[in-house]
């Protein structure tokens, strides 16, 4: 949080945690989410910019940001090497020169779980990264539709960011295999 800089966007905001924060603490702050209850949630709680939309469509001015936030593991909403490279070009043209993205996930190799060594090496046979995990969400009757979500290691998310207008510039620590990666506007 204390790199956050200028005018933020939360990515992903959900119920409006990280963008509330950011808002007391006096940042111009903007949260996205395609779930519209999500924002409506974000704004009685009293957010006072929220945008409906995903990651693959940022509606937004050249230079519209100095901070992207991609907090509680939304490194992973990039899904795939190939989409976040996409999705991150896309972002170099909406943060400002010199901007961050602040971006968490975790290392899914800091594991001894034998069955995610399994998944690990299935993944790797069918070209994809170790950390891809091929999910849907359910709760009660409701039922999201299979999606990619991207896990990644340092190196890889390294890899991922090179040519996309960001350079990883470092990382900061968090409980157990999390971490959330620097990446600075070029």
């Amino acid at each position: 949080m204390k790199l956050a800089k200028g005018r933020v966007i939360d990515l992903g905001c959900g119920a409006g945690r990280v963008a509330l924060y950011l808002q007391r603490r006096g940042f111009d702050v903007v949260g996205l989410d395609v779930s519209s209850l999500a924002l409506k949630v974000c704004r009685e709680r009293g957010l006072r910019k929220t945008k409906l939309g995903s990651l693959l469509e940022l509606k937004f001015r050249d230079d519209s940001f100095d901070t992207a936030i991609l907090f509680g593991n939304n490194f992973g909403l990039l899904g795939s090497p190939a989409k976040a490279k996409r999705v991150l070009r896309s972002m170099s043209r909406i943060i400002a020169k010199d901007g961050l993205i602040l971006a968490e996930t975790l290392d899914p190799y800091q594991t001894a779980e034998p069955a995610h060594f399994a998944y690990h090496r299935l993944n790797r046979e069918r070209g994809r990264l170790s950390g891809q995990v091929r999910m849907r969400v359910r709760y009660k009757q409701y039922c999201t539709p299979w999606f990619d979500w991207l896990l990644a290691s340092r190196r890889e998310m390294r890899d991922i960011v090179q040519g996309t207008g960001f350079r990883m510039t470092g990382s900061v620590n968090r409980e157990g295999s999390r971490y959330v990666g620097i990446l600075r506007r070029e």
